[in-house]
């Protein structure tokens, strides 16, 4: 990858009386950057930064967010644009190659992922090793783990030809193995992929179809579940896609750096932020319980937090929510199911965020999470495969990153430094002098 970063000046530091010239640079878009690389070396001291939150980690040409302005482009496209006029398939051969596919080259694409969404056959008696109530996620981290296992034929990294293979190989059997742990978990027979069916349709028709009856497809309910995979594709250098590059810059193969990513994902702080607010509206219960919460959300004192309200990023409305709030409310009114009581709780919350000046004051907007539980959960997923079909969509970013990783010149073994607190030397005592 040829490196886009522009001169933008420079900055002097001065620390024990040894100064150093940081030079700075500034991308296409968004805050510049002072390059601290040969801080360490000139001064002998590092810097501090707990959560790597001042910090940008690597250079990348993927993802740019501005939480301030409510912004998030994919490739230099805003979001919305990509939810509402293309589809998943689409967007991930953006993400991958740096530009929308022409008419070819989308479907060799869509070709090249529809013939390698069948797993090995073997893959299967991995499933049988697990407890019938294993976490789907849990499920998801050993499988996912396992597939080199299985495809050793790509993980030379070092090989182009490989890394494209391994690629297409996740994207297609993301789903596949989704779908095999949900029904495990619910102790249903295996429904195989079938390739006359578009990524998504194939998806639901794996979770949803039994032998005894053929699933019937609504295109509705697909179109929604394609819109949450778009928008959950990728979101610039967040825990999981930071802990996919730190695996991968160690040479790790493709499919152990994806399994990490799994892992990191499954954290409550960040892949199951929409569980977190399909349960708070369970503990809410009924609308008329609603000012209890709502007065409990504004008191300081009160542990209780409104989940799926406002973002660490996006101190203006989440582009995604605005995609997602439509798609939810649009399988609602197609499923009917609005008289639900959890449903109208959620529905009672939307409106009083958006109108409550507390709210608004606060931006407090409800954020995708919020919509994507909502919907996730009309569309008949339990709660527990909300964060499954999160890793599902996310896997693509996860490829573009990693793949954007492996040809940066810049690239190095993932080290972070500290600051040290401990015990000063010491000497060993004997166990009789202790």
């Amino acid at each position: 990858m040829e490196s886009k970063m522009k001169p933008a000046g420079s900055i002097s530091l001065t620390i024990d009386g040894k100064t150093v010239e940081l030079p700075a640079y500034s991308g296409s878009i968004g805050p510049k950057v002072v390059d601290i690389r040969s801080f360490y070396q000139a001064t002998g001291a590092f810097t501090f930064d707990p959560g790597f939150t001042s910090t940008a980690s690597c250079e990348s040409q993927i993802t740019y967010i501005d939480g301030d302005e409510g912004i998030l482009l994919y490739r230099g496209y805003p979001i919305d644009e990509l939810a509402e006029r293309s589809d998943f398939l689409e967007v991930a051969y953006l993400l991958l190659h740096g530009e929308l596919p022409k008419a070819q080259e989308r479907t060799d694409f869509n070709r090249s992922i529809t013939l390698h969404t069948m797993v090995h056959e073997q893959l299967k008696n991995f499933y049988n090793g697990f407890r019938r109530d294993a976490h789907p996620m849990a499920i998801m981290v050993g499988v996912v783990g396992a597939l080199s296992a299985f495809y050793h034929d790509s993980t030379d990294i070092n090989d182009p030809v490989q890394r494209k293979i391994a690629s297409h190989r996740m994207i297609a059997k993301m789903p596949t193995i989704a779908a095999m742990a949900y029904k495990y978990s619910i102790g249903q027979p295996f429904v195989f992929p079938r390739n006359d069916l578009s990524y998504t349709a194939n998806f639901m028709r794996m979770c949803f179809a039994v032998p005894a009856e053929e699933y019937t497809i609504d295109p509705v309910l697909v179109e929604a579940l394609d819109k949450i995979f778009i928008l959950h594709m990728d979101h610039e250098q967040n825990a999981s896609t930071s802990t996919v590059r730190l695996a991968g810059s160690s040479g790790a193969n493709p499919f152990a750096c994806i399994a990490a990513g799994i892992a990191s994902l499954w954290g409550p702080a960040h892949g199951g932020a929409n569980e977190a607010a399909l349960n708070m509206l369970e503990e809410i219960g009924t609308v008329d319980r609603i000012p209890e919460f709502i007065k409990r959300a504004k008191d300081k004192n009160d542990p209780f937090r409104l989940m799926g309200f406002g973002h660490r990023v996006y101190k203006n409305y989440d582009p995604r929510a605005k995609v997602m709030r439509k798609a939810c409310h649009e399988v609602l009114d197609a499923l009917g199911v609005r008289d639900e009581p959890l449903l109208k709780v959620a529905m009672e919350l939307e409106r009083i965020a958006l109108e409550d000046p507390y709210f608004v004051e606060k931006k407090l907007y409800p954020n995708i999470d919020f919509y994507s539980g909502i919907t996730l959960k009309a569309l008949g997923f339990p709660t527990d495969m909300f964060t499954v079909l999160f890793a599902l969509a996310r896997t693509v970013g996860w490829i573009a990153q990693w793949s954007e990783m492996i040809v940066d010149p810049n690239q190095k073994i993932g080290r972070p430094r500290q600051i040290y607190t401990g015990a000063g030397k010491r000497s060993y005592t004997s166990l009789d002098r202790r």
